[in-house]
């Protein structure tokens, strides 16, 4: 087993469902209304779009209510941290993980967290697969400063999309004003955390030389 993929694909697993199960309760709470469209607002009335860093959480809904969105948004949210949890690492676990992330997609589990299961996703399909392809691309000293970056690139990734809820509280005008800052740290931090995984599991697999 790939332990490195193993964990980055249930720490960005559970970190997308818990997204999801948060975007759904609010949706949830918002009762049996028809939205105005596909897209909407997971935080309804009094939360306004243009005066808080979260937008709202914006999401996407193919069902017409609230109140069903939030349900299988948050059915889709904790199914997702269990199998992150317990199966991703079985032999379809990480295509599973996929579908659970368009399902999130679809059933109003934000715009964000389906993306960050996808990427988990990916880490799960190559679990219990040899890394031929990767030992061929992860090599040099390139490899070894991404081996480096692990597990460090995973918790700044936790780091910063749960801070982001810290300092939106305490700082929420500097955080809208600079949210495209913490938009692009989160998604290079969630890049690194696979990139550093695999390379990682290359190093692993990679037999000690005999003296």
């Amino acid at each position: 087993m790939n332990k490195a993929l193993r964990v980055t694909a249930a720490g960005l697993g559970i970190s997308a469902g818990i997204a999801g199960l948060e975007h759904g309760y609010f949706e949830f709470l918002q009762g049996s209304t028809k939205p105005d469209g596909l897209f909407i607002a997971s935080i309804g009335s009094p939360c306004d779009p243009e005066m808080i860093w979260n937008r709202c959480e914006p999401a996407l809904t193919i069902i017409p209510d609230f109140a069903i969105t939030g349900v299988l948004a948050m059915i889709l949210g904790l199914i997702m941290i269990v199998w992150s949890l317990f199966f991703v690492q079985r032999r379809y676990g990480g295509l599973v993980l996929m579908l659970l992330s368009i399902g999130l997609m679809l059933f109003g589990g934000g715009l964000f967290p389906p993306l960050i299961g996808m990427v988990a996703g990916v880490a799960g399909t190559r679990i219990n697969k040899p890394l031929t392809w990767s030992r061929e691309h992860f090599s040099g000293g390139f490899s070894r400063g991404l081996t480096k970056l692990y597990p460090w690139a995973l918790i700044a990734y936790l780091v910063v999309v749960l801070g982001q809820w810290v300092v939106g509280y305490f700082f929420n005008a500097w955080l809208m004003a600079n949210m495209w800052t913490n938009v692009v740290l989160i998604l290079i931090f969630l890049f690194l955390s696979l990139l550093s995984a695999f390379a990682y599991d290359v190093q692993a697999s990679e037999p000690t030389p005999a003296f």
